[in-house]
């Protein structure tokens, strides 16, 4: 996971680092005084001891919740489940579960999908040093939330890695979600071209903000229902990788994502049944590393997320 710096807003002026990083990092308490005791926790530079300290406004706050390196090659856990939909000498494509981590960080040591590659793909565990790249997250070249399931394709030779990361820099690889939003959608599609970048207003939030990275996601109406409450089944585009991206974006039109907590500012579907953001990965295409043939590849609606549409109508 990489280094998490924020500017110390006024919301967190006077607030313990403790909590202040609880916040940031999203990690419990007891993982941030491991945080701070591995020296993994800075203030304007200087190393915090103390998880007392008082934070003042305008300070720059940086955590490191991974550990990098020094953290060493995860270990391999057989009682991770998840679903593969391809798999050769060069690439990997997951069917990921809602609820499963994808790498470890402060707070999610063990049980993460890394943890069950390794138990499938043990040489996974020698990537990171052939790519100089992170050993918590050998293979990974992108990453789906907690709470998203799909699909998702992960390295397994220093080639593919290279090249998967050259393609999705370059916007090579499709990635399509399949999102139920609130409200009535306008029109047959759409885009969102507005920059995401961490909240300063609430840290541990992403926004759309001008100090942001570019962010672009394209959508298109699939179904538009009407009860028991108007809502919009969209397809959607990522043609960037912001973390939060199509949640943030599509709650800055106007329409958050069915479910998501973090997003709908207190609006909700009447009668959801769904626990988690409506949002899955269901098709993923990208150009074989070696051979450089199209390859795609489709998931169907997981069964919480098909029963929660059941239950609408137009």
């Amino acid at each position: 996971m990489s280094v998490v710096r924020i500017e110390v807003p006024a919301a967190l002026d006077g607030v313990r680092v403790d909590k202040a990083v609880a916040l940031v990092a999203d990690v419990s308490r007891s993982s941030v005084t491991a945080l701070i005791a591995e020296g993994r926790v800075t203030v304007d530079g200087l190393r915090v001891r103390s998880r007392s300290t008082v934070l003042r406004r305008g300070q720059d706050l940086a955590v490191d919740p991974g550990g990098g390196a020094a953290s060493g090659v995860p270990l391999a856990d057989p009682t991770v489940e998840f679903g593969v939909v391809h798999e050769d000498e060069n690439l990997i494509v997951v069917d990921k579960p809602a609820g499963l981590v994808v790498h470890p960080g402060a707070g999610h040591r063990q049980g993460t999908l890394v943890n069950g590659l390794l138990a499938r793909y043990p040489e996974l565990g020698s990537l990171a040093g052939q790519t100089g790249t992170d050993p918590e997250r050998p293979g990974i070249v992108h990453r789906l939330d907690r709470g998203t399931s799909g699909l998702m394709v992960v390295a397994r030779s220093a080639a593919a890695y290279h090249s998967l990361v050259a393609q999705l820099g370059r916007r090579e690889v499709s990635r399509i979600y399949r999102v139920l939003v609130l409200g009535r959608v306008e029109g047959e599609s759409g885009l969102v071209d507005a920059p995401v970048g961490r909240s300063v207003s609430s840290p541990t939030r992403m926004a759309v903000t001008r100090r942001g990275k570019e962010a672009r996601t394209r959508y298109r109406v699939e179904r538009r229902f009407a009860q028991p409450a108007p809502a919009t089944l969209l397809t959607a585009t990522l043609e960037t990788g912001r973390t939060h991206q199509i949640r943030v974006h599509l709650a800055a039109i106007g329409h958050p994502v069915v479910a998501d907590e973090v997003y709908s500012q207190g609006r909700s579907l009447p009668g959801a049944v769904v626990g988690r953001p409506f949002l899955h990965a269901y098709s993923l295409a990208l150009d074989h590393p070696v051979t450089g043939e199209r390859m795609a590849w489709t998931s169907d609606l997981p069964g919480d997320l098909a029963a929660q549409l059941d239950l609408l109508s137009e």
